[in-house]
């Protein structure tokens, strides 16, 4: 660490000694598309980060990890190698895997399905060309998500390239990428492999994609896009260890019990096939208005065979969403509306038998889910004078579900949500040309999911009713010339009908409202750019700092005879700090140098276990050679760099006290991308 330091205070002297400008944009001029609603990141009231280029280059092949973590409020958890969960403000209170209470786009089209489930891992890293990260309730174009919305963003230039991959444990990644402009069309094609035995025991992954897209603009006035992406992506699933067990052998799957099998022998895991496709047609009327559709389904085989049964889903998911648009400039005034509706209706069989060994035994239950969600949106932005900038939207939200029980009894109900009216209004005023301040205030609503109303204890959840919560937020954003951006974030967040997670002794998951929390916190991030040295040796050098500080509480929490208000949010560190250093070294050796820093995590609601604090370390050495017009791009990733003993996701309310899934030590990975002009 003491190195890390004297490099940096050395790097900050050349920085201030020998700078000269760079040409590159300037980090207030980033764009973002607030789905289709263009507008610069320096004046959006928007709570957003993004992942451009040089933070998705940080990432292994087979995870987001360690690019999202470099945002400020944004954390992706992995417990093990594809079983990894996205956490915006603490969202991942009520999800032990998976992507819960966010809601995600995927280019034009979404991602989650009607109950608000989205399986995030099935995602290849090296598909992504851009993310956006919006974060707290977006509740008029986006819906009821009370965690934040995610924006994903593929490829939308010409390019040809082939990657491999291989590193410790066995890991090994292929991918091809091709993207071409011909004529109206501008298709791409991808495709991905990738596999590794990993860390610890069962814990192998394996993961094929293919993916499709075409983008046709038929006419000046009007483009059509097409959409298929196939991934089969099976992982084992270790399980999580006692603190006492991870001590004695950091390596191991959960062990057996007197009274149940363990993980290795039941052969825990997941298996998860899907596939989606979908049209999106854009029409242009005239300057003022234009019209959007899309229309979308996908269908998911799901088995994870777990310690106590197996179980089997399929799932069949529609979706459309549709909207009018009104764009009017004047001289120093825009007006932009959009009146819409998105919905979804997502079917699910599942099937739960015993496990025998990794194969199916005597039936338990079959039961089916019908969930139905949908909104209908209005929201207007104004732009005064390129100084004044207000976002006003509002959306009813409408939610339920129909459930039946087909084996071994019958029975069946219906749930119906209340409708909710939510409400957004944000302000951003522009203080100069580099300096902004900006307010929000929004109430958000997140549903239960088909795996909260049905969970691994396979009992129906009928009395589970959704959260909700208003969150208040101010903000400033300011550039120093063109050297350096920072940006501070305060928000408030107020949550009623908090669902958290339990666990029963055979390790069983089921959900419970609990209460309320108070989510306080302050975010930031100071960014440079790329900064040209006189120096032959280092070149260039950029650096970006981010982090967050929460003071979350329960509130009015009881559970039996115990109180929990005002201990802290489960599952949430109340400080995380990260960094990342870019250098240049003889014009050619790029160096990436990353760290993440994160305090103790309370484990259980009553807050008598806590995790250790880490401090973890990746370094990343690339290299290109250029072949007339192909570019060999060499690298090498050391991810764990001063092998920190840490766990990366913790199983929060753990019953037997199983809360670790330790992560990997110090490993490397090895690689090649060539890049054809």
């Amino acid at each position: 660490m003491t190195k890390y330091i004297f490099f940096l205070f050395i790097s900050c002297t050349s920085f201030f000694f020998s700078q000269k400008k760079d040409s590159a944009v300037l980090i207030s001029e980033i764009s973002i598309d607030t789905y289709k609603r263009p507008s610069s990141f320096m004046s959006s009231t928007k709570s957003v980060s993004v992942v451009s280029e040089n933070l998705l280059n940080q990432n292994p092949p087979e995870r987001m990890l360690e690019s999202v973590n470099q945002t400020a409020g944004t954390r992706i958890e992995e417990r093990s190698p594809s079983s990894y969960r996205i956490s915006i403000r603490g969202s991942t209170l009520r999800s032990p895997f998976g992507v819960r209470n966010i809601k995600v786009y995927f280019d034009d089209f979404i991602l989650s399905d009607a109950s608000g489930n989205t399986y995030f891992n099935l995602l290849s890293p090296e598909l992504i060309d851009k993310i956006e990260i919006y974060k707290g309730p977006e509740s008029g174009d986006y819906g009821s998500a009370t965690g934040g919305s995610v924006m994903l963003r593929t490829r939308r230039s010409e390019h040809l390239s082939s990657h491999i991959s291989v590193g410790s444990y066995g890991t090994f990644n292929q991918s091809f990428d091709f993207s071409k402009q011909s004529g109206k069309h501008f298709f791409e094609m991808f495709q991905n492999y990738f596999r590794t035995d990993s860390y610890r025991e069962q814990s192998a992954t394996e993961r094929k994609q293919v993916y499709m897209k075409d983008h046709f603009q038929y006419s000046e006035k009007a483009s059509l896009r097409a959409m298929l992406l196939y991934t089969d992506l099976q992982y084992q699933t270790p399980g999580g260890l006692t603190l006492e067990q991870m001590q004695a052998n950091r390596k191991q799957a959960r062990p057996a019990t007197k009274t149940l099998p363990g993980a290795k022998e039941q052969n825990a895991g997941i298996h998860n096939k899907m596939v989606i496709a979908g049209l999106s047609h854009e029409y242009k009327f005239n300057p003022d208005f234009s019209h959007f559709i899309l229309v979308q389904g996908s269908y998911v085989d799901f088995k994870n065979p777990f310690i106590t049964n197996f179980e089997k889903r399929f799932e069949n998911n529609l979706a459309l969403r549709t909207h009018l648009n009104y764009d009017k400039g004047w001289e120093k005034i825009s007006l932009n509306y959009r009146l819409g509706f998105e919905g979804g209706v997502n079917g699910i069989l599942i099937r739960n038998y015993d496990n025998d060994r990794g194969f199916t035994g005597h039936p338990q239950n079959f039961d089916h889910i019908k969930n139905t969600s949908g909104f209908y949106f209005l929201s207007q932005k104004l732009n005064i004078s390129e100084k004044l900038f207000t976002d006003i939207s509002v959306s009813l939200n409408l939610n339920s579900y129909q459930w039946e029980r087909q084996f071994p009894e019958t029975e069946n109900g219906r749930v119906k949500f209340r409708n909710q009216w939510l409400p957004n209004f944000g302000i951003s005023y522009l203080i100069g040309k580099n300096l902004s301040v900006r307010g929000k205030i929004g109430k958000g609503n997140s549903t239960p999911t088909n795996e909260e109303i049905r969970a691994s204890d396979q009992k129906f959840n009928l009395s589970l009713v959704p959260e909700y919560g208003w969150n208040k937020e101010i903000g400033v954003r300011k550039q120093f010339g063109r050297i350096l951006f920072f940006e501070g974030n305060y928000f408030d967040f107020r949550m009623k009908n908090t669902i958290v997670r339990r666990q029963n002794e055979s390790g069983e998951e089921y959900f419970t409202n609990q209460g309320e929390t108070v989510q306080k916190g302050f975010e930031f991030i100071l960014e440079s750019q790329k900064i040209k040295l006189k120096n032959n040796f280092l070149n260039d050098f950029k650096f970006r700092f981010s982090g967050s500080f929460y003071h979350f509480k329960f509130e009015n929490y009881k559970q039996g005879n115990e109180n929990f208000s005002g201990n802290n949010l489960t599952g949430v560190p109340e400080t995380t700090v990260n960094s990342l250093l870019n250098f240049t070294f003889l014009k050619k050796l790029s160096v990436d140098y990353s760290h993440f820093y994160t305090s103790v995590i309370p484990l259980n609601d009553m807050n008598t276990i806590w995790s250790k604090s880490s401090l973890v370390g990746n370094i990343q050495f690339r290299y290109p050679v250029r072949l007339e017009k192909t570019q060999l791009n060499f690298y090498l990733q050391i991810q764990n760099l001063y092998n920190t003993e840490y766990v990366s996701g913790f199983d929060i309310n753990a019953f037997g006290s199983r809360f670790y899934n330790p992560a990997a030590r110090r490993n490397f990975i090895l690689g090649i991308k060539v890049n054809f002009y």
